[in-house]
C-alpha cells in the first residue's frame, strides 16, 4: 500500500503548485510552494486537508475566476493523479455555494483520479438536488463520470465521511445503481456491487430486493454483480441472499472437521485445519463454504471473523476434502489475546461443525 508521502509528495504539490501559478493562480503560489515543504508527519488526510486550504489561499475566491483557473489546469497533461484530490476537495468548499456548477466541475475532475469523496459536502447539504445533478452522469460516455454516480453516493464509502441520510434511507440513490448495474464497463460494476454491499449492512431485505429484480432480467454480467454486492449477508449466513444466490441453507451434505492439526498456535504461526463436505442427496448442489475464527477478547469474550474457503458445484455422492492453513501473523487492525479459540465450518451460512484450539500471543 503507497504511503502517504507516496500518494501526496512534495514534488507532487510542487508540481501542482507551479501548474495553478501558471493557469492563473496567485503568483509562484505561495501557499501551496510552503506547504510542500511542510507535509512531514501528516497522515494521506492531513495531507489532503492542509494541500486544499493552500489551494483555496492561492485561487481567487470568487467563483468564476476559481473555476475559470481549475479548468485552465485541465488543459495541462501535468495536472492528473494525486495533485488532483486536494483540488477536488477544494472545488467542494468553494462550489457548495453555486452547487450545480461545483458539481459539473468536479465532472469534469474525476477522469484525472476521482472525485468520489468532493461530491458527498454536496449530497449532505441538499440530497434531492445534488441527486438531479448525479442522476444525469449515468448516461455519461465516460466510465469515470458513471463510476462517480455510484461511488459518490455509497452510504458508508469507507474513506470518506458516511451520507447519514443514505444510511437512513437508500433508496433515493437506487435509480442510479438501477440505471448502472449493467454497464459495460467492470469498473463501474463493481461500484455499483460495493454500493449495494453498503446497502447491504443497514437494509439486507432492500439489497436482496434489489439484487432479485436485476437478476429477474439479468445481463450476462448480473450474477457476479449481485454475488459481490451480497457478500456480506453470504458471509453472515443470512437465508434469503443464499437462498437468491442458489445456495440452499438447508442442503443435504455431511461435514466432517474442522479437524486441527496444530491445536496450539502461537501468534506469527498458522491454525492448520482439514475438512470434508459430502453430498448426501440425489442433486447437484451449490455450496458456500467458509470457515469461521472465533477471537478471544482480553476479557474472555468471543469476536467471530468470516473467512472464504471455497465456492463451487458439488455432485451427489461427491466429496470435497482439503487443508487450510490460517495465518496468525500479527497484523495493525487485530490485537491478538492468548486463550481458548473457537474454528468453525459453515455451509451454505449454517455451522456444520466446530473445534477449540489455543492461541498463544506471548
Amino acid at each position: 500500500m503507497p504511503t502517504a508521502d507516496e500518494l501526496l509528495s512534495a514534488d507532487t504539490v510542487t508540481t501542482l503548485a507551479r501548474v495553478l501559478a501558471r493557469s492563473g493562480g496567485r503568483r509562484n503560489a505561495p501557499a501551496l510552494t510552503a506547504r510542500a515543504t511542510a507535509l512531514d508527519g501528516l497522515t494521506y488526510s492531513g495531507r489532503v486537508a492542509a494541500v486544499r486550504d493552500a489551494v483555496l489561499a492561492d485561487l481567487p475566491e470568487d467563483w468564476p475566476a476559481f473555476e475559470a483557473v481549475v479548468r485552465t489546469a485541465l488543459a495541462e497533461p501535468r495536472f492528473a493523479g494525486w495533485m488532483t484530490f486536494p483540488v477536488n476537495e477544494a472545488v467542494a468548499v468553494r462550489g457548495l455555494k453555486v452547487f450545480e456548477p461545483g458539481l459539473e466541475l468536479l465532472h469534469d475532475l474525476t477522469s484525472r483520479l476521482t472525485a468520489e469523496s468532493a461530491v458527498r459536502p454536496f449530497l449532505r447539504a441538499d440530497p434531492d438536488r445534488a441527486l438531479a445533478v448525479v442522476r444525469k452522469w449515468t448516461d455519461d460516455p465516460d466510465p469515470h463520470v458513471r463510476r462517480l454516480a455510484s461511488e459518490g453516493t455509497r452510504p458508508r464509502l469507507p474513506w470518506a465521511p458516511q451520507l447519514p441520510a443514505f444510511v437512513a434511507d437508500p433508496r433515493p440513490a437506487l435509480p442510479v445503481l438501477d440505471a448502472l448495474h449493467r454497464d459495460a464497463s467492470e469498473y463501474v460494476r463493481r461500484s455499483v456491487s460495493n454500493h449495494l454491499n453498503d446497502i447491504s449492512r443497514d437494509h439486507p431485505a432492500l439489497a436482496v430486493e434489489t439484487a432479485a429484480r436485476w437478476l429477474a432480467e439479468p445481463a450476462d454480467t448480473t450474477d457476479r454483480v449481485v454475488r459481490h454486492g451480497l457478500r456480506t449477508l453470504v458471509k453472515a449466513g443470512r437465508p434469503e441472499a443464499l437462498t437468491l444466490l442458489g445456495h440452499a441453507p438447508d442442503v443435504p451434505v455431511t461435514v466432517r472437521g474442522p479437524v486441527v492439526t496444530t491445536p496450539r498456535v502461537t501468534v506469527g504461526e498458522y491454525l492448520v485445519f482439514d475438512y470434508a463436505v459430502t453430498n448426501t442427496g440425489e442433486l447437484p448442489v451449490e455450496l458456500v463454504i467458509d470457515y469461521v475464527v472465533h477471537h478471544t477478547k482480553a476479557n474472555g469474550t468471543r469476536t467471530p471473523k468470516v473467512f472464504k474457503l471455497v465456492t463451487r458445484p458439488l455432485a451427489p455422492g461427491e466429496t470435497l476434502s482439503g487443508t487450510k492453513r490460517h495465518s496468525f501473523k500479527p497484523i495493525t487492525t487485530r490485537r491478538y489475546h492468548s486463550g481458548e479459540h473457537l474454528v468453525q465450518l459453515q455451509v451454505n451460512g449454517r455451522v456444520r461443525g466446530e473445534a477449540v484450539f489455543a492461541l498463544d500471543a506471548g
